[in-house]
């Protein structure tokens, strides 16, 4: 993946078209025909084998999830709760130690850096939450959910709404009729929207700020909320789940609430609010990267094409440089979909010895410096190019609307 051009075949350019041949007129004489000719050809054997590769990506892997699973050292599911415990004592030092910092220096500098590093580590702080919900923090199920409910509901993220419908993504994963999050719009959907929609939704900032919505009111297409026992994205049997955690999000509004009032919304919104919008953003970000934005297009099913590795393997794996230890790199996303139950520790390792198993099923993320910037460029690619899918077919790639911004600048103009 590159920042935000590619010499794929999407643009029809390839750079062997802008060679510099030298055009002097006695000095060198024109190209020979069989020169060019074998560059036609070369350029069809890489058109024909991106083709190949991509179809080859769509079918069952050689291998079973059991042989990828067998090659993770057994010393990489073993949870250890006082280890979890002590990245979860890191994070509250550390938002501790900012929020400290902040009130005492009081200079726009500092709030500006303030807010970029505490909403990090809000993020930080849920991607712990989310290991809670998987039950890769420990073997403790009580120890799960108190740590969970206090990471979550601290950042306004209902624990157990949210465990249930990460439980039915991480399940239904690269499934376009049973995805939770970030599942494509079918051709029929993308078309019953109107234009002003279609532009909203692959336009940023709406990307960037859809969690809230998305907890509100789930995905588009989709009925519910995160908040509502009475929802269909939950069973009968967790509706008390659901209360506790509704009522705990509830109360942790109530503390905002009476924070703002005692000592001032302002406050409140430069310690809490303000991190907690550039928070959502990561988390958008995030997940929405580790499922789009390949140079290759990648396969969604349906049907009995679908299975849990192959969904699996559609996801991906971001470099975040000096972010993949703050936010406990939750980068290596493609083990982390077919095992959650690895703590994030152990992740790393577990990715370089299931590599080569997935061989190229598995698709090494583009290097990050110290700043993961470059996802910027990829996110914007995506939106422009990944709008929807066909309505037919058990194996499908995401289609793009070339009228899309085309129509939407005309109008402007």
């Amino acid at each position: 993946m590159r920042l935000l051009y590619s010499s794929s075949s999407s643009s029809g350019i390839s750079p062997l078209c802008i060679w510099p041949w030298p055009w002097t007129a006695a000095a060198a004489p024109a190209p020979a025909p069989k020169k060019m000719v074998a560059i036609t050809r070369r350029e069809e054997d890489v058109t024909a084998k991106s083709e190949e590769d991509k179809s080859d990506l769509g079918r069952p892997p050689p291998f079973r999830i059991g042989d990828v699973r067998a090659a993770i050292p057994s010393h990489c599911w073993v949870k250890d709760p006082w280890r979890s415990m002590s990245y979860v004592l890191r994070d509250v030092v550390v938002i501790a130690a900012l929020a400290v910092a902040a009130g005492y220096l009081d200079s726009w500098i500092v709030w500006l850096i303030y807010w970029l590093a505490q909403g990090t580590m809000f993020w930080a702080v849920f991607v712990l939450g989310h290991d809670c919900g998987h039950g890769s923090f420990s073997d403790n199920v009580w120890l799960n959910n108190a740590v969970g409910h206090f990471l979550h509901s601290s950042i306004l993220v209902p624990y157990h709404g949210w465990r249930i419908s990460h439980r039915t993504h991480h399940q239904n994963h690269g499934n376009v009729e049973k995805d939770e999050s970030w599942h494509p719009l079918t051709e029929k959907t993308y078309k019953q929207m109107n234009s002003t929609g279609r532009k909203m939704r692959f336009t940023l900032p709406y990307h960037l700020f859809a969690f809230p919505v998305y907890l509100l009111w789930r995905s588009p297409g989709k009925e519910g909320s995160h908040f509502l026992p009475s929802s269909s994205l939950f069973h009968p049997n967790e509706e008390h789940d659901v209360i506790v955690s509704t009522v705990c999000w509830s109360s942790m509004m109530a503390l905002l609430l009476c924070l703002s009032w005692v000592y001032g919304p302002v406050l409140v919104l430069k310690l809490y609010g303000v991190p907690y919008v550039i928070f959502v953003m990561w988390l958008d970000l995030v997940t929405y990267l580790h499922h789009h934005g390949h140079s290759e297009k990648l396969p969604w099913y349906r049907g009995k094409e679908w299975s849990y590795l192959r969904g699996g393997l559609t996801t991906l794996d971001r470099d975040y440089g000096w972010i993949n230890n703050i936010h406990h790199d939750i980068g290596t996303h493609v083990v982390h979909h077919l095992f959650p139950q690895l703590p994030h520790y152990n992740l790393v390792e577990a990715t370089q010895a299931a590599k080569p198993v997935l061989g190229k099923y598995y698709r090494e993320p583009e290097k990050s410096g110290p700043l993961p910037l470059h996802l910027f460029g990829i996110l914007l690619r995506s939106l422009r190019v990944d709008h929807f899918v066909s309505d037919e077919g058990d194996v499908v790639y995401y289609q793009s609307d070339p009228q899309l911004y085309g129509d939407w600048q005309h109008k402007s103009k």
